[in-house]
């Protein structure tokens, strides 16, 4: 049973696995000591990952669907329960109402009171199973204010307009973010830029200045000569694909030279540039995973075509 659940775990994966696997090895029978080489290889990774990435912000856009439909449901819900309905039979008349993503909870809600669940539990079951912080919050407070004696059409009605007032908030923040995110691409751009330029001008101009002895007494403190290139840091490292074992030890000489120090440090500040626009954004860093996801690939894409064909 438990294999079997795995195999359907990874299942949907098996398919964006073998093609990037088939171009992985596309990638180093014709394209080895080729600049081309490490696009391709992101490119594999890329189309490895995607069903996940894919299945992972749909989920996200699933979860803002579900936030933004729930004041409706409230609001219904209310005014059931003001015509004169009880909470139980107002709950199964507005389940018949199209609320896209939160539907399926609101059904199941509404079978539960069937079934003759007690409302507050089917309350509690029902917000827990959406998995949003917000609707938690306020079925916590339609329930407490309840149970402490209030009349729950008021309270429905507050609790409504308090996720109302939140959603508003939510767009002004994303509102008001939309020209920082622009301006935090266009800062790592600049960034992208500048790293282009120590990488390929300033390096190389420093290491043929250690070459002559120029750097001394300029570069060096008390007049002593950088040796093996900026601290023993080799320029770059040619990457053999001719055996697997060959290229893995290739590759680890590789990340530890200067070529493989920058695309650290770009990958580095794509994936907390993108958190911090997320967090702007959405007020939360698990948004900005799409921005980092983004600035990380296309760091590492134009990092090492800079590297190869620019160097």
């Amino acid at each position: 049973m438990a294999k079997k659940t795995a195999y359907k775990r990874i299942k949907p994966y098996i398919p964006t696995f073998v093609i990037a696997l088939f171009l992985l090895l596309l990638d180093l029978m014709f394209f080895g000591g080729t600049p081309w080489l490490g696009p391709l290889v992101v490119l594999s990774i890329a189309v490895a990952s995607a069903p996940y990435w894919i299945k992972f912000f749909l989920a996200l856009q699933r979860q803002s669907e579900i936030e933004s439909r729930f004041p409706e449901f409230v609001r219904n819900l209310s005014g059931s329960i003001k015509s004169g309905m009880p909470a139980p039979r107002a709950i199964m008349h507005v389940s018949k109402i199209d609320y896209g993503a939160l539907s399926p909870h609101v059904r199941k809600l509404a079978n539960q009171i069937e079934w003759a669940i007690p409302v507050h539990k089917a309350l509690l079951n029902f917000a827990n199973e959406t998995k949003n912080a917000v609707i938690k919050r306020a079925i916590s407070s339609v329930i407490e204010a309840e149970m402490s004696g209030g009349n729950i059409e008021d309270v429905l009605e507050s609790v409504t307009e308090s996720v109302v007032e939140i959603k508003k908030l939510k767009q002004k923040r994303r509102a008001a973010a939309h020209a920082q995110i622009i301006q935090s691409y266009v800062i790592f751009a600049v960034f992208l830029v500048v790293m282009i330029i120590i990488q390929n001008l300033l390096v190389p101009y420093i290491q043929s200045l250690e070459q002559t002895g120029g750097v001394q007494g300029a570069f060096s403190p008390a007049g002593i000569a950088l040796k093996g290139g900026l601290g023993g840091l080799t320029m770059q490292v040619s990457i053999d694909t001719t055996s697997l074992p060959k290229f893995i030890g290739t590759l680890g000489r590789w990340f530890v030279s200067l070529h493989g120090v920058f695309l650290m440090v770009a990958v580095i500040q794509a994936l907390f540039a993108g958190l911090v626009v997320g967090k702007l954004a959405e007020g939360s860093a698990v948004y900005g995973i799409k921005h980092s996801l983004i600035m990380v690939v296309f760091s590492i894409v134009v990092i090492l075509l800079a590297q190869g064909f620019v160097g």
